[in-house]
C-alpha cells in the first residue's frame, strides 16, 4: 500500500544509468515520431488535467504520479468483468514495475477499487469497466475523443478521481486492445522495451518510478489490421520452440504464441498469420492456440494460400479427402472449409478467401487464367455463404481478404469479380517491391486494400532466410506509397522466424500504427537512431544506429545470402561474383574494407556495452553485422584466390585460407548464438544454412597453380593478368578517381627488397620501399599512386613510376589530364571514357513538386522519385517535368547511356515504368524498365536491387552537353546514370561519380 504521507522532497535515483539520459532517450523516440503522440485536451472536463507529456522521472515533486515511492508500489485496479486482455496487460504492467524496481503492486480486480490507496493505477475499457464508467459518469474524465473509436486510449493523471484517492493514473481504452496498448505505452515510457524478452533488452533497475502529470490520447491507428506472418520457420522458430522453449508441446504452441502475442501488443499490433510450414502443426491443431489468441485479443488470419483459416499443408490429407480440387472434388473441399468456419465462428479473425494449391502453388483443375477466374468467383461465393451461415449474416461485419499473389494476380486481371467488401491485399514481389496498388476505382471499394510485404523469403531466384537485410528506406518508400494509395486496412509482414528481424518488425509496425511521421520524413536514419537509443542509451544509440545503417546499405548493394551468385529453384552452384578486383580502386576490396571498418566499430561497441545489454547487442547488432561481413569475406577472398592464382601470386594461397576461415567463423558465431547466448535461451533459433543451399556451405576454392618462374611481378590497376611490357595506369583527372593502385607480389617463395621512384614531382606514392617475403606472409603490397594537381603546370602531363628489386626493373606509365573547361563550369565531366552521374545531383529542374529526393534510398546515398503517385502520364512527353544534368565530354562518340533505377513495379494497373530521355534538347526517347512475371531480367534486378536500362545516344562532339530526364509514369525511382563513351570496364557497384563543383576545384567527387 502506498504511504499516504508521501514526502515532498526528491528521493531516490535510478541505478546503472543516468536518470536524465534515460528520460532523454524516451523523449528522443517520441520526439522523432512526433505525430505519434496526439496531444490536446479538446474539451476535456475542467477537472481533467491539461495535456502534457507523461514522462518517466526519478525526481519526486508534488505534481508527479508515484508508481513506486520509498519501496512501495501503487496498486493496480481493474475490473475482472473487462476483457481478458485487459487483465493480461494489467498483470504485465505490474510485472514490468517489479522488473524495474523489485516492488510488486497489489491488485484489485473486483471493479470497485476497494484496496486502500491514495495513488492507484486504474485500467479499463470504456463501457466494460465499472471503474472507468464511474469516472466518466462523475465527470472526472472525458473520453469523448476515443468513444467508439478503433483501438484508441487515454492516459491521464487525474486529481481526486474518487473519495479517498488523491490522484490516479488512469489508462482507459475505447476497446480492449486500446486499453492494452495504453498499458504497454506506460510500460515503454517507464523503460521496458517491447523487446525485453524476445531480444533480451533487460529493464534497468530503478529505485523509484514517477510519471509527470498530463494526458495523452492516441488512436485510432493508421492501419486497421497490423501484424506479422510467421513463415519458413523450419530452421529457427519451430526447432527452438519444440526443443528449447516448449518441449512439452514439441512444437510452436500456446506457450510460444503467448509470448508472441504479448510482443505484438507491446508493438501496438493486432494481427497474425500463424506459422504454417510442414514442420509445424496447424494453428487450430492445438486448442490452446486459438484460445490464447482470443485471450490476448489477437486477430487471427491465414496466408494467401490458406483459405478459411485452414492450414492445407498439415490438414489436407489427400489420401482420405481426395485431391484439393474444386472441379473434381468440390464437396470435400467445401466441407473442409466449412468445418473450420463453424469451429472458429467465435474467433476474431480475418478470413482469407479464394483458392490456390495445397501450399504455395497454383490452383488445380483449371487450364488457364480465364478458367481460374470463373471458378474463383464460384469459390468465393460459396465461402461467403459459409461465413453468412456460421459467423454473421451481414458479411460487411466479417473481415475478409483476397491476396492476388503470384499467379493469382494474372487471374485477377482476367476480370475476376471480387465483392467490394473484401479487402484486396496487394503483395510485393517477395523482394520488397510492391507489385501493384489500387487504381482510382479500386480505391472506392468498401473493403479497402492492404499490403502483404516480405522481409524474409524462400524461393526463386534465391532465398533470404538468414539475416535481416531489407533496407529501412525501401520499406518506408514502399509502405508509404501503399498508404498514399489507400492501403490502410491490412498490413502484414513476412518475418520468417521473427529473429533476427527485430528492427524491421518495429519499423513496419510503427509505420502501420502511425504513418504520418513517415509520410513527412524520407530520412529513416532518425527513426533507427531513436530505436537504438531507446535500447542502448544515449551514448551507444547513435553509433549503433550508424553501424546498422551501414550494414543495411551494404546489404542493399547485395544481400549476404546472394553473395554466392547462385540460384534456387532450380538450385545452382556458387559462381564468381561480379565485383571487379582490378578496376575502380579494387571494387571488391573496397567492399571488404567497408565491412572490416564496420566490424571494428561494432566490436568496440560490444566491448563498451554494459552487462545488462550484452546479449541484446549480440542479437541485434553483432551477429548480423559480423556474419554478413564474414559471408562477404568468404566469397570475395575466394574470388581473389581465383584471380590471383591466374597471376601466379603466392598470396592466392592466403586468400583461399581467409575464405575458409571466414566460413569457420560463421560456424562459431552461430554455435555461440545457439548454445551460449543468454545462457542457452535461444538454442535452436539460429541457422546459418537454411535449406542447406550452396551459398551457406564451405567455399569451393580454386585449384592453385604451382610457383611460377621469376620471383616477383607487378600488375597496375586496370590489368587482370601479368604483362611484361606496356604497363600503365588509367588516366588521372581532377574529377575522377583520386588514386590508382599498383600491386607488387611474389610469384615464388623468396625475399625481395623493392624500391619505387617517380619521374616527376607531381607524381605521389603511398610507399617508396619495402620488402616482400614468403617467410612472414607479406607476399604482396599495394602502392597507391596519386597526383598533386597544384604541381601540374600543363593540360596533360606524363610520367613514369619505376619499381626495382632483385635484379629487376619495371616501369609503369602515368598520365594526368586537366583539360580546360569553360569558366565557372559546374557539372559532370568525362574521365577515362565515361561520365558517372548520381540522380540526386541534377543541376536544374522544371518543378520542385514532381521529383522528390529520397534520403538514404538507393546505391548512392539518395535517389529521386517521380511524383505525384496519382499523376497520369502526360499527353506529350516534352510537356512533362524534367531534371537536367550538365556533362562535358572530350571524346567524340555516340555514347551508350546506362540508367539505373530501383526495380519497382507500376503503381497501378494503368501505369508503366517509363521516363523520357533527351540529349541537348533533341528528340525524346522513352525508356521503360517494366518487367513481367519472374523473367530473367526481373531476377537479376531483385538480386542487385537495381534495374539497368540501356540507350544508344546520338553522336556527340567534345564539349558541353545536357541530359534531361522527363517524368512520364509516377513512382519511378532514379538512382544513377553512366554515359559510356569508350566501353567502360564492368562494375557491380556504382562507378565513382565524375563531378566538378567549380572551375579550378580539383577535389574530385562531390561530397
Amino acid at each position: 500500500m502506498m504511504d499516504a504521507r508521501c514526502p515532498r522532497e526528491a528521493t531516490g535515483q535510478q541505478k546503472n544509468v543516468s536518470p536524465g539520459k534515460t528520460n532523454g532517450v524516451r523523449r528522443q523516440l517520441f520526439g522523432w515520431m512526433g505525430g505519434l503522440l496526439l496531444m490536446g485536451s479538446h474539451g476535456l472536463h475542467a477537472q481533467t488535467p491539461p495535456e502534457a507529456p507523461l514522462q518517466s522521472t526519478s525526481t519526486f515533486t508534488e505534481a508527479v504520479f508515484p508508481l513506486v515511492h520509498r519501496s512501495q508500489a501503487s496498486p493496480v485496479w481493474w475490473d475482472a468483468q473487462d476483457a481478458p486482455v485487459v487483465g493480461i496487460a494489467a498483470h504485465a504492467l505490474a510485472d514490468d514495475i517489479t522488473r524495474l524496481t523489485g516492488q510488486t503492486p497489489a491488485f484489485d480486480s473486483v471493479g470497485r477499487g476497494t484496496t486502500d490507496a491514495r495513488f492507484p493505477v486504474i485500467v479499463g475499457t470504456l463501457g466494460s469497466s465499472a471503474l472507468i464508467n464511474r469516472l466518466v459518469d462523475h465527470q472526472k474524465l472525458n473520453l469523448t475523443r476515443i468513444a467508439g473509436q478503433w483501438e484508441s486510449y487515454v492516459l491521464a493523471v487525474v486529481q481526486e478521481p474518487m473519495a479517498g484517492v488523491e490522484k490516479a493514473l488512469v489508462i482507459a481504452g475505447s476497446d480492449p486492445r486500446g486499453t492494452a496498448f495504453g498499458v504497454f505505452e506506460v510500460s515503454r515510457r517507464l523503460g521496458v522495451s517491447p523487446w525485453y524478452w524476445w531480444a533480451d533488452v533487460t529493464p534497468r533497475p530503478q529505485t523509484n518510478l514517477y510519471l509527470t502529470p498530463g494526458t495523452l490520447t492516441q488512436g485510432p491507428p493508421s492501419v486497421k489490421y497490423r501484424g506479422i506472418f510467421l513463415n519458413d520457420e523450419d530452421w529457427g522458430l519451430q526447432p527452438w520452440a519444440a526443443q528449447t522453449y516448449e518441449p512439452e508441446t514439441g512444437d510452436i504452441g500456446p506457450k510460444t504464441y503467448a509470448r508472441m502475442f504479448e510482443l505484438l501488443l507491446r508493438l501496438k499490433a493486432n494481427f497474425l498469420w500463424p506459422a504454417m510450414h510442414p514442420s509445424t502443426r496447424a494453428f487450430f491443431h492445438y486448442p490452446g492456440n486459438p484460445q490464447t489468441a482470443a485471450a490476448y485479443a489477437i486477430v487471427v488470419g491465414t496466408s494467401h494460400a490458406e483459405p478459411m483459416l485452414r492450414n492445407n499443408v498439415d490438414e489436407w490429407e489427400e489420401a482420405t479427402r481426395g485431391p484439393f480440387d474444386y472441379v473434381r472434388n468440390p464437396q470435400a473441399v467445401h466441407d473442409y472449409w466449412e468445418a473450420r468456419v463453424r469451429e472458429a465462428s467465435g474467433q476474431e479473425a480475418v478470413y482469407t478467401v479464394g483458392m490456390r494449391g495445397v501450399h504455395d502453388s497454383g490452383m488445380q483443375g483449371v487450364h488457364n487464367a480465364s478458367e481460374a477466374a470463373a471458378l474463383l468467383e464460384t469459390i468465393i461465393a460459396d465461402q461467403r455463404a459459409m461465413l453468412q451461415t456460421h459467423v454473421d449474416s451481414n458479411l460487411q461485419q466479417v473481415p475478409q481478404a483476397f491476396t492476388p499473389y503470384k499467379e493469382v494476380l494474372d487471374i485477377y486481371d482476367q476480370g475476376l469479380s471480387v465483392p467490394e467488401d473484401i479487402t484486396l491485399v496487394w503483395p510485393d514481389d517477395n523482394y520488397g517491391y510492391i507489385h501493384r496498388l489500387s487504381d482510382p476505382d479500386e480505391r472506392t471499394r468498401s473493403g479497402g486494400s492492404g499490403v502483404y510485404y516480405h522481409a524474409s523469403y524462400w524461393g526463386r531466384p534465391h532465398d533470404y532466410l538468414w539475416l535481416s537485410s531489407t533496407h529501412p528506406a525501401l520499406i518506408r518508400e514502399e509502405m508509404t506509397k501503399a498508404y498514399t494509395l489507400g492501403a490502410e486496412r491490412i498490413w502484414v509482414l513476412n518475418v520468417g522466424d521473427l529473429k533476427p528481424l527485430e528492427y524491421t518488425i518495429s519499423l513496419f509496425l510503427d509505420m502501420a500504427y502511425e504513418v504520418r511521421p513517415f509520410l513527412e520524413k524520407t530520412d529513416m536514419k532518425g527513426h533507427l537512431e531513436a530505436w537504438a537509443t531507446e535500447l542502448f542509451g544515449t551514448e551507444q544509440g547513435p553509433p549503433v544506429a550508424n553501424a546498422l545503417w551501414d550494414y543495411y546499405d551494404l546489404a542493399f548493394e547485395r544481400r549476404p545470402e546472394f553473395m554466392g551468385w547462385s540460384r534456387t529453384e532450380p538450385t545452382t552452384a556458387t559462381q564468381l561474383t561480379a565485383y571487379n578486383h582490378f578496376r575502380y580502386g579494387d571494387e571488391a576490396q573496397r567492399r571488404l574494407d567497408r565491412y572490416d571498418a564496420l566490424v571494428q566499430r561494432v566490436t568496440r561497441l560490444r566491448a563498451a556495452t554494459p552487462p545488462d545489454r550484452k546479449d541484446a547487442f549480440y542479437e541485434l547488432v553483432y551477429y548480423p553485422v559480423v556474419c554478413a561481413a564474414l559471408m562477404n569475406q568468404k566469397f570475395l577472398y575466394r574470388d581473389k584466390a581465383h584471380w590471383y592464382a591466374r597471376q601466379h601470386r603466392l598470396s592466392a594461397h592466403n586468400y583461399a585460407q581467409r575464405s575458409q576461415r571466414a566460413y569457420e567463423a560463421i560456424v562459431r558465431e552461430t554455435a555461440y548464438y545457439n548454445h551460449e547466448l543468454a545462457g542457452g535461451k535461444w538454442r535452436g533459433m539460429m541457422s546459418m544454412e537454411p535449406r542447406k543451399l550452396p551459398v551457406y556451405q564451405a567455399p569451393v576454392l580454386p585449384e592453385l597453380v604451382p610457383e611460377h618462374g621469376g620471383r616477383w611481378a607487378v600488375v597496375p590497376e586496370g590489368d587482370s593478368v601479368q604483362s611484361a611490357t606496356d604497363l600503365s595506369l588509367p588516366t588521372f583527372t581532377p574529377w575522377g578517381q583520386h588514386a590508382y593502385f599498383v600491386d607488387l607480389f611474389l610469384t615464388h617463395k623468396s625475399t625481395v627488397a623493392w624500391k619505387a621512384s617517380a619521374s616527376a614531382a607531381w607524381l605521389q606514392l603511398s610507399e617508396r620501399k619495402g620488402v616482400l617475403t614468403s617467410d612472414s606472409g607479406r607476399t604482396e603490397t599495394r602502392l597507391w599512386v596519386s597526383v598533386d594537381w597544384n604541381s601540374v603546370r600543363a593540360d596533360t602531363v606524363t610520367g613514369t613510376l619505376l619499381l626495382k628489386g632483385k635484379n629487376k626493373r619495371v616501369r609503369v606509365a602515368v598520365r594526368a589530364c586537366r583539360p580546360r573547361l569553360p569558366a565557372g563550369y559546374e557539372g559532370f565531366v568525362e574521365s577515362n571514357g565515361y561520365v558517372s552521374l548520381f540522380a540526386e545531383h541534377f543541376q536544374r529542374s522544371s518543378s520542385t513538386q514532381t521529383w522528390q529526393r529520397l534520403d538514404g534510398l538507393g546505391h548512392t546515398g539518395a535517389s529521386v522519385q517521380a511524383l505525384p503517385l496519382t499523376a497520369s502520364a502526360p499527353a506529350e512527353v516534352t510537356e512533362a517535368d524534367w531534371l537536367a544534368y550538365d556533362f562535358y565530354t572530350f571524346t567524340a562518340a555516340a555514347p551508350d547511356f546506362h540508367f539505373y533505377t530501383l526495380p519497382t513495379h507500376p503503381v497501378t494497373h494503368d501505369d508503366s515504368l517509363r521516363f523520357g530521355v533527351s540529349i541537348d534538347d533533341g528528340p525524346v526517347q522513352v525508356v521503360n524498365f517494366q518487367t513481367f512475371g519472374r523473367s530473367e531480367t526481373w531476377k537479376e534486378n531483385v538480386l542487385r536491387n537495381s534495374a539497368v536500362s540501356n540507350m544508344k545516344g546520338p553522336p556527340l562532339a567534345p564539349g558541353p552537353h545536357t541530359l534531361k530526364i522527363y517524368r512520364i509514369d509516377p513512382g519511378v525511382i532514379l538512382d544513377r546514370m553512366v554515359i559510356d563513351l569508350r566501353k567502360v570496364p564492368p562494375a557491380y557497384s556504382p562507378v565513382p561519380e565524375t563531378s566538378l563543383r567549380a572551375e579550378g576545384d580539383a577535389s574530385g567527387l562531390r561530397k
